[in-house]
């Protein structure tokens, strides 16, 4: 089986650029998921609490 190709520079081979902008939106996805996720473990753990003891 053929090992898949991974495209690492542009057409113009020089590597992929972001903008600060692109940065921004990814980190404050990063911390939205952690933050969500975080919340949602802490209920789970606060129900378990309640319900099973």
């Amino acid at each position: 089986m053929a090992q898949p190709v991974y495209q690492t520079t542009d057409p113009d081979a020089e590597p992929p650029r972001t903008t600060i902008e692109e940065h921004q939106q990814t980190y404050d996805g990063f911390i939205s998921l952690t933050k969500w996720s975080t919340i949602c473990i802490a209920l789970l753990l606060i129900g378990m609490a309640v319900f099973l003891v």
